[in-house]
């Protein structure tokens, strides 16, 4: 009686039992049902989709690719957003769950202890997307993002740049950033060479920011002949700040970002980039979701280098 009253949030219960009731069901993965004695079958045609930010324009992308597949199967996508902070995940996969969705799509790998918990004890299609390179709970639909900072590096590398710097936002919860960074700087080492400066920012993207990121590498290594971006958003900012500093752009500085964001097709050079797969991500994920295979798969897909007119030929 008193797990019920605290689960339910109803009762009078000690704040000391109440935490350690808490936190028993954390570790057990415990969701409440919601929907207990409602429905029959114990689930809706829901499918719960988690992501970081609807501000980045990756996701709405990836969100039209399962819309795309859903569409006439009865399932309908919900979606949640996390701002990039494991605790906030925790608790939106916690409230999806407790309306015992049909399935659940989650951006990236990494989440806490309890989430992991909580979707393995789900029983339910569970798709992690975006990427590859780590331990998936089911199914995974995503690109290498090693493999994505290696190709990058390489690509830089065999242009003649030599003197590196590379710039991130959310680096502190962007795992799949800092993968592309790692794979970037083995790239690096393998050809002797090492990043001459980096810049981090903690919040979001915008070209306001990849302006000033920009312009405080620059002004603390001038010699730098390689701006390497975390994303398109910043590196566009970045960008349009080296063309009004008059600097030869990709002659004497190179730039590079990652997404292959269409929306910034429109700029005076086209930014070097890499497509992400997101519309693809997202159709396979919601066909893993639609056919709920017994077997759990793992699906990679490759991304292409997109040299614009950042990169010397």
């Amino acid at each position: 009686m008193t797990v019920s009253r605290v689960l339910r949030n109803r009762g009078d219960v000690s704040a000391p039992t109440r935490e350690k009731v808490l936190e028993a069901a954390r570790a057990l993965g415990y969701v409440p049902n919601k929907i207990a004695g409602a429905l029959a079958s114990q689930r809706v045609n829901l499918v719960g989709v988690v992501i970081p930010s609807l501000s980045n324009m990756v996701f709405p992308e990836v969100m039209t690719g399962i819309s795309a597949v859903l569409d006439g199967t009865g399932l309908q996508p919900v979606v949640g957003v996390t701002n990039y902070q494991p605790d906030r995940e925790e608790s939106v996969i916690y409230e999806m769950l407790s309306w015992r969705p049909s399935g659940m799509i989650i951006a990236g790998l990494e989440h806490t202890d309890a989430a992991r918990a909580m979707l393995a004890r789900a029983g339910i299609p569970i798709v992690e997307i975006m990427d590859i390179d780590g331990d998936p709970i089911n199914h995974a639909v995503g690109i290498s993002h090693r493999r994505a900072g290696r190709q990058m590096a390489e690509a830089i590398l065999a242009a003649g740049y030599r003197r590196i710097a590379f710039l991130g936002t959310q680096m502190p919860n962007d795992h799949r950033a800092k993968k592309r960074l790692a794979g970037f700087e083995e790239a690096l080492a393998k050809a002797g060479q090492s990043l001459v400066d980096r810049e981090y920012y903690s919040g979001g993207s915008a070209l306001l920011k990849g302006r000033e990121m920009t312009a405080a590498v620059l002004a603390r290594s001038p010699d730098v002949d390689f701006l390497y971006y975390s994303n398109d958003m910043i590196g566009a900012g970045g960008l349009l700040h080296c063309l009004a500093a008059g600097l030869d752009v990709p002659g004497k500085i190179g730039l590079a970002g990652f997404n292959g964001v269409e929306l910034l097709d429109g700029l005076p050079r086209k930014l070097a980039s890499m497509d992400a797969c997101r519309l693809e991500i997202g159709r396979r994920a919601a066909q893993l979701i639609a056919d709920a295979p017994a077997e759990a798969q793992v699906t990679e897909l490759f991304p292409t280098l997109q040299a614009g007119d950042t990169i010397r030929g």
